[in-house]
């Protein structure tokens, strides 16, 4: 990998020369202007606005344009020369836990690579101190005419460094949020968790680049005259009006999509959020029998029947009953008055 920036690393009085190599590298598809009705190229010239003539890159220098309009000559000498001592130098200037950096600062990552020989211990050394330590290095180095901010970590093998934004080019995230009161119930929380742990973790390296993938389709078969294969459709998204319904869907969805037995999903559908009873039976066809139904229906007759029926057994046996009560007593009364007859004379 071709270097685009020779230096040292200053780890206090330690110095190790090192090369900066670009760590990522851009696949995007570049297109070129044309002039629609012809193809032909259309490029930019750059002339020079006294002689007025085209010029070339090596005649290409830099200025800065002061308040008045006048031009100050800037060669890259004056740059390289300045009285800073991160000019060629990645100057360590502390080590930190590495969540104490805010994502937002991230910026363009690098490889250091060793510069001969000589850097290979104390580069080693810088390596497996960051290791050990768990933690990074915050620098301050120069490149492309400014002074940037720098993080040191190690991967793999090998001293990585992302660029930092200064703290001060981080906006703050005002007006960004939803300015109206919003409550979010434990029922909408537990489904969201419920997706979350259901789309799982990815492994980044199964993910590729579906739209360029796409634009190359594209060129081939224009390439080759054939017609460019069509869009489908898009999904016609409508406004989400329930929470609930829209996190349940998506459940579903997750599941179906990794294959996942439906039970899984009916339990994370069963979660609290609506009227319907949970005594009720569950229907192991996810249709209702119309037989068992009908079954029902006319057996319903014959139970009222038979109601009808008991009732009439159990009022004979209430007045049956209530007559051999009657009975009784009146059996003993003529009891009594024999015995009152056999009185002595």
């Amino acid at each position: 990998m071709r270097s685009i920036w020779n230096g040292a690393i200053s780890f206090g009085l330690v110095s190790i020369p090192i090369k900066l190599v670009n760590a990522t590298e851009n696949h995007a598809i570049s297109f070129r202007q044309i002039h629609t009705e012809d193809g032909g190229r259309i490029r930019y010239r750059k002339f020079c606005e006294l002689e007025d003539r085209e010029v070339t890159g090596q005649e290409i220098g830099k200025g800065y344009e002061d308040a008045d309009g006048t031009i100050i000559p800037i060669t890259d000498e004056d740059l390289s020369s300045l009285p800073i001592p991160t000019a060629k130098t990645i100057e360590i200037v502390a080590f930190v836990p590495e969540d104490r950096i805010d994502p937002l600062q991230m910026d363009a990552a690098y490889y250091l690579a060793a510069g001969g020989a000589p850097a290979a211990k104390p580069y080693t050394l810088l390596r497996e101190a960051l290791k050990r330590s768990n933690k990074v290095a915050i620098a301050k180095y120069a490149l492309r005419g400014r002074e940037r901010l720098g993080m040191l970590r190690v991967v793999g093998d090998a001293i990585a460094m992302h660029g930092l934004l200064w703290p001060d080019e981080v906006r703050a995230p005002e007006g960004v949020a939803p300015d109206t009161d919003v409550t979010v119930r434990d029922k909408e929380l537990d489904l969201a968790d419920a997706l979350m742990d259901t789309l799982g973790e990815v492994d980044l390296e199964d993910l590729h680049d579906e739209y360029r993938e796409a634009v190359e389709e594209v060129i081939a078969a224009k390439a080759s005259g054939e017609t460019p294969p069509e869009a489908p459709a898009p999904e016609r998204g409508g406004k989400v009006l329930d929470l609930m319904a829209a996190l349940e869907n998506s459940v579903r969805a997750a599941r179906e999509s990794r294959g996942e037995e439906p039970e899984e999903e009916a339990r994370v559908r069963s979660l609290p959020q609506r009227g319907t009873s949970r005594s009720s039976p569950k229907e192991t066809g996810g249709k209702k029998s119309t037989s068992t139904a009908k079954k029902k229906t006319a057996s319903s007759p014959r139970k009222s029947a038979s109601k009808t029926s008991q009732a009439e057994k159990k009022a004979t046996t209430k007045s049956t009953a209530k007559a051999t009560t009657k009975k009784t007593p009146a059996k003993k009364s003529p009891a009594k008055k024999t015995t009152s007859r056999k009185r002595p004379a």
